[in-house]
Parts: C-alpha cells; sequence; structure tokens
C-alpha cells in the first residue's frame, strides 16, 4: 500500500508539472496528409506586428521571436519532416499550414509572412526578407534553374521569391525591393524544388476517376485513383528544369491504380509494341488544350496532375509518358525542344524510321501529343521538320 501511494503521489506530481507546461501553450492542429500535424507553441510565441514595414520594426520583430520559446514549435516541425521524409518544397507546404494556424494570412500578411520566413531560417534555410512599395518580398537561396519567378542575387548566390503568386501583378520590378538586413546563424542551406517522393495521403481522400483509350480496336478500360490535395501542392510550383520536373513521381495510391493494369495490358508486346500503346495512350486519353486557355498563363502539370485534369498540353503529356516508360521500360530517352513544342525521343536496340542522334546514340521519336497527322514511333510531325530544337534532358537508366 506505501509504495502504491508513492507511486500515485509521484504521478500526480508529473502529471502537476505536464500541466503547468501546456497551461502556457496553445494547442494547434493541421490536417496534413494522411493524418493531422498536431504541435503546441508557447504563449510567448504569440508575437503582434502592427507597425509600418520598416528594417527597424522587422529587426524589432525578428529579435523578440528570437528571444521566445519558439524551439518546441521548431522541434516538432523537423520531427514530422523526418517522419514524412519531406523534401524542401513540401516542407515548406508544412510551414505555410503551420503559420497560418498561430498567424493566419488574411489577418494581418505581413505577420504572416515573417513567421514562415523566421521557422524557415530557424530550419536551417538561407531565407531573406525585403521590402518596398508598402509591400513585403520573401525570397530563399536556390542554386537550381528556376525559370519563372523573380530573383535577386547577393555576392553570386541566386534568391528565388517564394511569394511572387500573392501580389501578381502588383510585383513591382527591379530596384523595388530592398533587402532586410538581418543574420541568422542556423540559415547557411539553399532551399530545392526537386520532388523525388510524394507524402502518403489517406486513401479515403481519393476519387476514381473512369479512363477510355483504343488501341489496335480494342478498348481498355482504367479506374486510377486521383487526390485533390496533388493540386495544391502544385499550386504555386515554379517552372523548374526539365530533369526536376519529369522526375516528379505517383503518389501511392495513384500508382497502385494505373502501373500494375498497364503492365497487365503490356504482356506480351515486345518494347516497340509496348512503347507505342504508352505513346498512344497518352496522346488519345486526354483531351489537349493549351495552358493559355486553360489556364491564362503557363503551367508544366505534373504527370499525376495530368491524370486528373480534363486538359493538358505537350509539356504535360512529355512528362507523363516519359515517367511511363521510365517504370515500366528504364528505356534511355531525350528530350527535344522546339520553339513551340516539346516532344520525346526513345532509345531501342534499333531505331524506328528517321533515328535522332545524340552524342553518338540513336532514338526514335514517339510523339505523346495529338497531331493532324497519326505519327507513328519514329515520325516527326511535318510541321517541325524544318524546325531547330534543342535536346533539354537526356536520360540513362
Amino acid at each position: 500500500m506505501k509504495n502504491i501511494a508513492i507511486y500515485t503521489i509521484r504521478a500526480i506530481f508529473f502529471l502537476t508539472i505536464a500541466f503547468c507546461f501546456n497551461a502556457k501553450a496553445q494547442i494547434y492542429s493541421v490536417d496534413f496528409y494522411d493524418g493531422a500535424f498536431n504541435f503546441q507553441a508557447d504563449t510567448t510565441f504569440n508575437i503582434q506586428f502592427n507597425d509600418s514595414l520598416s528594417n527597424q520594426s522587422i529587426k524589432q520583430f525578428y529579435n523578440r521571436l528570437a528571444s521566445s520559446n519558439y524551439q518546441p514549435v521548431l522541434a516538432q516541425l523537423s520531427a514530422c519532416q523526418k517522419k514524412y521524409k519531406l523534401n524542401d518544397w513540401l516542407y515548406y507546404q508544412l510551414i505555410r499550414k503551420t503559420v497560418e494556424q498561430i498567424s493566419p494570412k488574411k489577418e494581418n500578411y505581413a505577420r504572416y509572412t515573417l513567421y514562415k520566413w523566421f521557422l524557415m531560417c530557424k530550419s536551417g534555410y538561407d531565407a531573406r526578407i525585403a521590402i518596398g512599395n508598402r509591400q513585403i518580398i520573401f525570397y530563399i537561396r536556390n542554386e537550381e534553374d528556376i525559370s519563372d519567378i523573380p530573383f535577386f542575387q547577393i555576392e553570386h548566390r541566386k534568391y528565388t521569391c517564394l511569394n511572387y503568386h500573392d501580389y501578381g501583378k502588383l510585383f513591382q520590378k527591379e530596384n523595388t525591393y530592398v533587402p532586410v538586413n538581418i543574420t541568422v546563424a542556423e540559415a547557411k542551406r539553399a532551399f530545392s524544388y526537386k520532388i523525388t517522393e510524394m507524402p502518403e495521403f489517406k486513401p479515403e481522400d481519393y476519387v476514381v476517376k473512369q479512363l477510355t483509350f483504343a488501341y489496335k480496336n480494342k478498348a481498355y478500360h482504367f479506374e486510377i485513383k486521383v487526390n485533390n490535395e496533388v493540386e495544391n501542392i502544385f499550386a504555386n510550383y515554379p517552372g523548374v528544369d526539365f530533369e526536376s520536373y519529369f522526375n516528379i513521381p505517383l503518389s501511392r495510391e495513384t500508382y497502385q491504380s494505373l502501373i500494375p493494369t498497364l503492365k497487365q495490358n503490356l504482356k506480351g508486346m515486345n518494347n516497340k509494341k509496348g512503347v507505342d500503346y504508352l505513346m498512344r495512350f497518352t496522346r488519345y486519353t486526354f483531351l489537349y488544350e493549351n495552358d493559355e486557355d486553360n489556364f491564362g498563363k503557363e503551367k508544366r502539370l505534373s504527370p499525376e496532375q495530368t491524370l486528373s485534369s480534363k486538359y493538358s498540353d505537350c509539356d504535360d503529356r512529355v512528362a507523363l509518358f516519359f515517367y511511363l516508360v521510365k517504370e515500366i521500360y528504364h528505356l534511355p530517352m531525350i528530350a527535344m525542344l522546339y520553339p513551340t513544342h516539346i516532344t520525346m525521343a526513345v532509345q531501342f536496340k534499333k531505331p524506328i524510321g528517321n533515328a535522332i542522334y545524340y552524342n553518338g546514340k540513336a532514338y526514335s521519336v514517339c510523339e505523346p501529343t495529338p497531331q493532324k497527322e497519326n505519327l507513328k514511333i519514329g515520325t516527326l510531325s511535318a510541321s517541325l521538320k524544318n524546325q531547330k530544337y534543342q535536346i533539354v534532358y537526356a536520360y540513362q537508366p
């Protein structure tokens, strides 16, 4: 009985300590892919920012955040990043969702942006803030070839803009925004837009999409699983280099609903016939529409977005075709970029049709986008025969 009493007293003691600690913290919950990200933020981390945008007000806000008990939030973010193996872009999406709980974007945009910047810096990323024209601009160091978002350079290092989409046409040209000079010791790492692994989503959040495709007078039916959250992930994703773009994978549920079915359909076909099947599947299963008409701007869709979208263009289909050939046949490929078009060529044991030579090896054109002609493997569209192209990506298994 004595031992029971001692253990009871100890339990009450530790519960009291835990209660006192939690009493100083606000509990939040964020929907995050296959579950929820639950975190606690100390009340000292809840700091107001109502001043006008200036170097002094931002430095004061940073100093107050740095003096707060921010470490628990950072530790919980880091643990989630490791648990889900989040690449940089997906980790940034987690920080966006987290900050939205602490400092909602609509209530105070500057405060929301500063919290994101602070947590990215404290997570080790070399992020910067610039101000001008009554706007706050959030940059991050990136060493990749990003083509469609503003950037500036400091000491030959490129910083791309993470919140350009929030301003759109209101974003000003050069010499408008001046960086705020704040040194964060932890902020040393460059940020990457590469997505080499998609997160796990809740199976119940997927919906089934019916696809129909005819090949050699036989109809093929597919029931693929798609998830709207994928569109949210890529909502503000920039135009990355072609290597990064082509290698964006499918999520697990979408993969399992498509790839095994395709492999079953391809049984008994040699590589040539199998690639021809995949080329025509990509060409004719989806409706074509250019990005200007579809989105009002240039927008590259990931393979999973192409599968879930009603319309797609040449960039989208080339990326999907590349992914399918890579995943099923592991054949070498090259991407051929023309002034207004992109297509793919595949290396077989023997070239088919008019070969394309690159680094001494022969490739056969495989057009995955609808054309006026019914193009076979090894045949280039007549409209492209006299146009110059460049090889923007070469894949070797």
